[in-house]
C-alpha cells in the first residue's frame, strides 16, 4: 500500500489579500499577544494607521493628529491632504496600492510598502475609512478585510483629512486590552522626531520643541545626568547624548524614517562606533570602547530614501545606505559625528572635563574588575555545559544569527518543581528556563563587582547576554515567574532590584514581566475554570451548577505540566514591569530594598493577588 501523500493541482491554493493577512498574520505585524508587551500587534495595528497621519505632517500636511482608544474601539483623524477620493477603497484593500510608491508624492517616509493598512483592515472586526478633500468626502467600511458598506457624499463641511475606525478581531488578538503607558510612549516618540506637531489622545496633548533632547529629558532625571544633554541637528540626522552618573550598561533610543528601531541596526551600530572613534580623537588617547560608552544614555534620527528593514514591523534597519548621491549609512554618521560631536566638546570645556572623568573611572572599575570577571565567564561557560541551570530555547541552540527573536521568552523561576513544570510545558522552540536556588542576593547599593561574584547573578546576566550592551540580548521577554504569596513577592523584588540596579533600561525597554498564574480551579465533571484572583473565583462557582471542586494553587509547582501549557501558551497572562516616571530609580530601589522595612513590608502584603486568610476562611 502506498502512503505517499499526492501532490497535484488540487493542492495549489491561491488566497486573495486578506485570507494570507488573515492566515499568516505575523508575516505582517509580527506577534500578536494581549496588548502586556508594547510590541503587540494591537499597537502596531495603530501604528500602521498613525504612520499614514505621520506622513502627512512630514509632508506639510496637517499639523494635529487625533487619536481616541475606547475599549476596544480606535479612532485616528488627521487634517492631512486626505485620500483621494476615488482610490478609498483600494488603498485599504488592495495590496501594493498607495501614494508611497511614488516618490514625488512621499520621500523617506515611514511606510513604504502599502500594506500597513491592509494588514490592520484584515485584522479588524470593524474598519472604517474616511476621506475628506475639496469639499467632498467618501468613506467604505470592512468586516474582516470584507467590503460592507461604500458611501460618497458631494459636499460637506468637514475638515480636509482622513478618519479612520477599527476594532481589532478578537478570534485573532485573544483577551487583548490597549495600556495607555505603551500608546503614550508610540505617541511622545512621534512627537520627539516630528517638533510641532501635536498629537491629542483620548484629551491629552503631547507636543515637543526639542525634538531628541526632549526624549532624553523625560529619560533621564537632572540630578542623574553627567552633563548637560548634547543636542546635535544636521541634514537628515539628528543626535542627542548624555552620560548617567549611575546607570552602568548603554542605552540608546534609535530611529529612522520615524520607526523607533528597537533592535537597532546599521545606523545605531555607525552611531556607537562614531562616539568611541570621535572621543579617542578629542582627547587623543586610544581608551576603551566599553570605557567610552558605559553608562551612556543617547538617542540618534535618521532618514534615508527607500530604506530596507529587517522585518515587516521595521525593528530593525539593515540598509547600508543613506540613498541618492549620499554615502553609506555608516561614513554619513560617521562624518557628520566626527565634525559636529567634536567641536561641541571644544566649545564646552566643562562637558569634555567631565566626560573625560567618566571614562577614566570606568577604565578603573574595569581594570579592578578584570580578573573577576575572567574567573565569572570561565564559571559561566562551564555551568552551562554542566548544568541544567538554563534550559535554553531552539532558536538559541540552532539558529546563529544574534538577532533577537520577538517570541523568545526566559522563565526565572526558583524551585525544583516550579522550574520542572515550566520546562516540561513550555514551548521548547522559544521558550527558555532559568532556575535561581534559593532567594537571590539584595543587591541594592552594591557595585557591579557583585555581578560577578554572586553565581545567579554572574549565570543570569550569562544568560541574558547584556554584560556589555542591551543590543546583544538574547530574549526578548524577561518573566519573572514566582509562587503568588510572601516569599514569592519578594523574590520578585529581589531580582526587580538587580535589573533596576545594573540594568535598568531593560525595564525602560519593556522587557521585564512578571507571570500571572491561576489562583484557584474551579471544576465540575462538565467544565474547568482557571481562576486568577478572588473574584474570578466567585464568578465561576456562580457559573458552574451544583457544587463545583475547588482547588486552591500555593505554589507553581503544584500545577502539572499538563495544566501549566495553558498558563504559559496563546493564553499567557504578563504583567509588565514599568518605571514610575516620577520617581528617580535611586528612590525606587530606596523604597523597594533600603531601610524601609515597615513600609515595604505593607507593600508586598497589599500587593498580593488575594487576602490569603480571607480566602482560607472562605474555603
Amino acid at each position: 500500500m502506498n502512503n505517499e501523500t499526492k501532490y497535484t493541482e488540487d493542492n495549489i491554493r491561491s488566497l486573495d489579500w486578506k485570507e494570507h493577512i488573515r492566515m499568516r498574520p505575523g508575516m505582517y505585524i509580527g506577534k500578536l499577544g494581549d496588548g502586556s508587551s508594547a510590541d503587540d500587534g494591537i499597537y502596531i495595528l495603530l501604528k500602521e494607521v498613525l504612520d499614514n497621519s505621520i506622513d502627512e505632517y512630514v509632508m506639510g500636511a496637517g499639523k494635529t493628529i487625533e487619536i481616541s482608544i475606547q475599549g476596544d474601539k480606535v479612532i485616528v483623524r488627521d487634517y492631512g491632504r486626505g485620500i483621494p477620493l476615488g482610490k478609498v477603497v483600494d488603498v485599504v484593500s488592495k495590496m501594493n496600492t498607495g501614494g508611497k510608491y511614488d516618490s514625488r508624492a512621499f520621500k523617506k517616509s515611514v511606510g513604504l510598502n502599502g500594506v500597513g493598512t491592509k494588514a490592520v483592515n484584515a485584522l479588524s472586526k470593524f474598519f472604517r475609512v474616511e476621506s475628506t478633500r475639496d469639499g467632498k468626502s467618501a468613506s467604505a467600511e470592512f468586516e474582516k478585510g470584507n467590503l460592507t458598506n461604500q458611501d460618497t457624499l458631494d459636499e460637506t463641511s468637514r475638515r480636509k483629512g482622513t478618519k479612520v475606525s477599527f476594532v481589532p478581531d478578537d478570534t485573532i488578538f485573544k483577551n487583548y486590552k490597549y495600556r495607555t503607558e505603551y500608546v503614550a510612549k508610540m505617541l511622545k516618540n512621534y512627537v520627539y522626531l516630528n517638533p510641532g506637531l501635536t498629537i491629542i489622545f483620548n484629551g491629552e496633548k503631547y507636543f515637543s520643541e526639542n525634538g531628541l533632547r526632549d526624549l532624553l529629558s523625560d529619560t533621564i532625571n537632572d540630578d542623574d545626568r553627567l552633563y548637560p544633554i548634547i543636542h546635535l541637528l544636521g541634514n537628515d540626522i539628528e543626535i542627542a547624548i548624555t552620560h548617567s552618573k549611575t546607570q552602568y550598561s548603554e542605552e540608546y533610543h534609535s530611529f529612522v524614517n520615524g520607526q523607533h528601531t528597537t533592535q537597532g541596526g546599521t545606523h545605531q551600530a555607525a552611531f556607537r562606533e562614531a562616539v568611541v572613534k570621535t572621543i579617542r580623537e578629542f582627547y587623543g588617547k586610544n581608551y576603551e570602547a566599553s570605557d567610552i560608552r558605559k553608562s551612556i544614555v543617547s538617542a540618534i534620527s535618521i532618514k534615508v530614501m527607500e530604506p530596507v528593514f529587517e522585518s515587516q514591523t521595521k525593528t530593525k534597519l539593515g540598509s547600508t545606505e543613506m540613498g541618492g548621491d549620499l554615502p553609506t549609512v555608516r561614513t554619513y554618521i560617521n562624518d557628520f559625528v566626527k565634525t559636529k560631536l567634536d567641536n561641541f566638546l571644544h566649545k564646552n570645556s566643562d562637558t569634555a572635563e567631565s566626560l573625560q572623568r567618566k571614562i577614566l573611572q570606568a577604565e578603573r572599575e574595569r581594570k579592578d574588575l578584570s580578573g573577576i570577571r575572567k574567573l565569572a565567564r570561565e564559571r559561566a561557560k562551564k555551568a552551562s555545559l554542566h548544568n541544567k541551570k538554563l534550559r535554553d530555547c531552539r532558536i538559541h541552540l540552532t539558529d546563529s544569527k544574534k538577532d533577537r527573536n520577538l517570541e523568545s521568552t526566559l522563565f526565572i523561576t526558583e524551585g525544583d518543581s516550579a522550574s520542572g513544570s515550566i520546562t516540561k510545558s513550555r514551548d521548547v522552540n522559544t521558550q527558555a528556563v532559568f532556575s535561581l536556588r534559593g532567594k537571590p542576593l539584595n543587591s541594592y547599593n552594591m557595585s557591579k563587582k557583585i555581578v560577578y561574584e554572586n553565581e545567579e547573578f554572574n549565570l543570569l546576566q550569562a544568560a541574558l547576554n547584556i554584560e556589555e550592551s542591551l543590543e546583544d540580548l538574547r530574549y526578548n521577554n524577561i518573566v519573572i515567574a514566582t509562587d503568588a504569596d510572601v516569599d514569592g513577592m519578594h523574590i520578585r523584588l529581589l531580582l526587580i532590584t538587580f535589573f533596576l540596579q545594573f540594568f535598568s533600561e531593560l525595564i525602560k525597554e519593556g522587557h521585564l514581566y512578571i507571570l500571572q498564574t491561576p489562583l484557584f480551579r474551579v471544576r465540575n465533571k462538565k467544565e474547568t475554570i482557571y481562576c486568577y484572583s478572588e473574584q474570578e473565583r466567585r464568578d465561576a462557582i456562580n457559573k458552574l451548577s451544583g457544587k463545583p471542586e475547588i482547588t486552591r494553587f500555593k505554589g507553581l509547582g503544584e500545577i502539572s505540566p499538563d495544566e501549566f501549557v495553558h498558563f504559559i501558551g496563546d493564553d499567557i497572562r504578563l504583567d509588565p514591569v514599568m518605571l514610575d516616571k516620577e520617581k528617580s530609580i535611586e528612590e525606587l530601589l530606596s523604597f523597594y530594598m533600603g531601610k524601609n522595612t515597615p513600609s515595604r513590608q505593607e507593600f508586598i502584603i497589599e500587593n498580593l493577588k488575594v487576602e490569603l486568610d480571607t480566602v482560607e476562611e472562605e474555603l
